[in-house]
């Protein structure tokens, strides 16, 4: 797998928004109507998600945890709860399905819980994926790639960032072997500790 995205959590989409477009960053809303994400693509490699909430109702939480999927909902609270920052990390799958990862969560006795998603975007794209929310809030959450690639080409933006060149992911000392064994990109480097250290960007040559 490789780096999918980085979960970057706001407290106000529409000001974060301008914000990130005043650093000179293209930026575009994830939904046309009532959206609480916005998307900062790359042409290559992981791609950031402004997000002001998980989009989850107070009420379908409950429901969750009625229904055995508590784990799920502290992950969702965790983002919905977290200060304003990069707070999350998602590895993508070279594949169509999950299925050798679901092996190697199974082979380290990890539970998790599997969804479908969808998102229409606001360029008319129907995105449709699959998400793999491991209990374990240390590690990342996994997904297939969209079934349309959203990513721009040959594109840097105005401020010359070209990628996302490192991101540095603190976990526990016994989920770094889980990791390693489910992602193989370089862009990612695992540290003991707790959530994201730093994210570094690297520019176009002048």
């Amino acid at each position: 797998m490789k780096v999918s995205h980085i979960i970057y959590k706001v407290d106000d989409l529409y000001q974060a928004v301008e914000e990130f477009k005043n650093k000179g960053f293209e930026v575009e809303f994830g939904t046309k109507k009532n959206p609480y994400n916005a998307i900062i693509y790359f042409s290559e490699g992981p791609y950031l998600e402004l997000l002001a909430s998980s989009g989850m109702p107070k009420f379908m939480k409950k429901i969750l945890r009625t229904f055995g999927k508590g784990k799920l909902v502290d992950r969702l609270d965790f983002w919905d709860n977290h200060k304003a920052g990069p707070c999350g990390v998602a590895l993508e799958d070279y594949k169509k399905d999950l299925k050798e990862e679901i092996g190697i969560l199974e082979k380290y006795k990890q539970g998790y819980f599997l969804m479908p998603s969808r998102r229409n975007d606001t360029k008319g794209r129907k995105l449709r994926f699959t998400c793999l929310f491991p209990d374990e809030l240390q590690l990342p959450f996994l997904m297939t790639y969209f079934n349309i690639d959203p990513k721009p080409r040959n594109f840097i933006h105005p401020n010359g960032v070209r990628r996302i060149k490192n991101i540095s992911f603190g976990t526990r000392k016994e989920f770094v072997p889980i990791i390693e064994k489910l992602c193989d990109d370089t862009t990612l480097t695992l540290f003991i500790g707790s959530g994201i250290k730093e994210l570094e960007f690297e520019y176009a040559a002048n």
